[in-house]
């Protein structure tokens, strides 16, 4: 490694992590240094886009708003934090890794002094539409995060790296929840902004830690050819749609978890919140066992059976409400978050195995070695930040179905239904395009085993 004086203090010039001797001697600890507080920036990133999943449990009914407004309210910063996440994704090239994540992580100070001022009784709708949009860059966090581990760490190591930023980052869904639960149970729904002074101090930690302990790469600055590239192959448009389907699931599911058992279910704001916190938790936890059991046996065979799984949950999800079981509803939707974490390891864990293949492809046909090896990672960089955008409108889908569902019927059960009808397309998309038997060369077929062990 090889860092230059004041003006490039964190950048490093040489990154060669397929190289095993400069990863054991110099690169494995300088990477890990790096994910760890990647992860806790993000960590922090995902509970402040998350805030108002929290926060709408606050909102008694001297606030005004119906079920469909606390629906449209949950839904804005998943946008947003959807939209983020391509200029996100982009800003790790343009300014670095670890200088984007000093400012993205300086950022959430906003809406989280946005949140302070506004959350009380006869603010009116809009402002508080207004502070939940601004929340939405903390969605943007996972993007960058995200693209810049990704191209830290080499290809035997990314399913465990990914997993572990992602899953770290999820975390902070679930803290989020139970420190809104602890703040119920002790000073009750009168209190929100007790969160926000949890929050601040951890923010400005957040952007100190990163600004001291990270690393930029040379390698990876000023690329914007990856992007082009990608729109280009059909892989990336599979890999986005199928990640609609796991991590939309976790983050719209995040959101809109507590207000269905309160409108369905008739559960107060602490019996909602006692139990909410568990699908993130879990579903957070279970992400990098994705990654992991996808590094042993593929990507793409645990993705189709994890969608096969959603879709059963789904089922009976359909089946608890109609017949009113809280009991199953609750067990059912806890292993649907669980499922989602292991199919968010296990799509981003194919995204780097499918651009390594093709990279191993080129260079079997004489091209250099080195050149496409970093071509590989720069892509799937790319490919992270575009599917991450991609995967976060699928909570917006989510939010805005249930949120049509609760307004037409007063039930969540037809979309329930919408749920089950399109995880049925992701499993067989995820094995029509990865697994379905051909004849046609590895290049052809579209990389029939992607994310299998390289």
């Amino acid at each position: 490694m090889t860092t230059t004086t004041t003006a490039r203090r964190h950048w490093i010039e040489r990154w060669e992590p397929e190289n095993e001797s400069f990863w054991a001697s110099t690169g494995k600890k300088i990477a890990h240094r790096n994910l760890w507080f990647s992860i806790f920036s993000e960590h922090i990133g995902f509970s402040i886009w998350t805030l108002w999943s929290v926060m709408v449990l606050f909102m008694g009914p001297q606030y005004g708003f119906s079920a469909a407004d606390k629906f449209l309210l949950t839904s804005t910063p998943t946008l947003v934090g959807a939209l983020a996440r391509l200029p996100y994704s982009w800003a790790v090239a343009r300014f670095g890794g670890r200088n984007w994540t000093v400012i993205s992580a300086s950022l959430l100070l906003i809406p989280s002094v946005g949140a302070a001022i506004v959350m009380e009784p006869g603010t009116p709708l809009w402002a508080f539409l207004l502070v939940a949009a601004l929340g939405g860059v903390g969605g943007g966090n996972f993007a960058s995060s995200m693209t810049n581990i990704n191209t830290f760490f080499p290809e035997r190591a990314k399913g465990m790296a990914l997993g572990l930023n992602a899953g770290g980052g999820n975390l902070g869904v679930a803290v989020i929840q139970l420190v809104g639960l602890l703040i119920i149970a002790t000073a009750g729904t009168t209190a929100p902004r007790i969160i926000l002074y949890v929050y601040l101090p951890l923010i400005v930690i957040a952007a100190l830690c990163s600004a001291l302990y990270m690393d930029n790469l040379a390698s990876v600055r000023n690329d914007q050819k990856a992007m082009r590239e990608i729109l280009g192959d059909a892989h990336t448009w599979v890999m986005s749609f199928l990640y609609i389907g796991t991590f939309g699931s976790f983050i719209g599911y995040s959101f809109a978890f507590g207000l269905v058992l309160q409108n369905q279910f008739g559960r107060t704001p602490l019996q909602a919140a006692a139990v909410t916190f568990l699908g993130p938790l879990l579903g957070s936890l279970s992400r990098p066992a994705g990654g992991r059991l996808a590094d042993r046996i593929g990507g793409a065979r645990v993705t189709f059976w994890t969608f096969v799984s959603m879709a059963v949950m789904t089922a009976i999800l359909v089946i608890a409400s109609n017949t009113q079981s809280l009991a199953l509803f609750t067990v059912a939707f806890i292993v649907l978050f669980v499922l989602t974490g292991v199919g968010n390891g296990s799509t981003y864990k194919s995204i780097p195995a499918i651009f390594r293949t093709k990279a191993r492809a080129a260079i079997a046909a004489g091209a250099d070695e080195e050149a496409e090896l970093l071509r590989a990672r720069k892509r799937s960089g790319a490919l992270i930040g575009l599917a991450g955008a991609f995967g976060a409108l699928g909570g917006l889908f989510i939010n805005l179905a249930f949120r049509q569902s609760f307004l037409d019927t007063g039930s969540g059960v037809p979309a329930f239904a919408g749920f089950l009808a399109f995880y049925g397309i992701c499993f067989v998309v995820t094995w029509a395009v990865y697994l379905r038997k051909s004849d046609a060369p590895v290049s052809e077929r579209g990389l029939a085993l992607a994310g299998a062990r390289v």
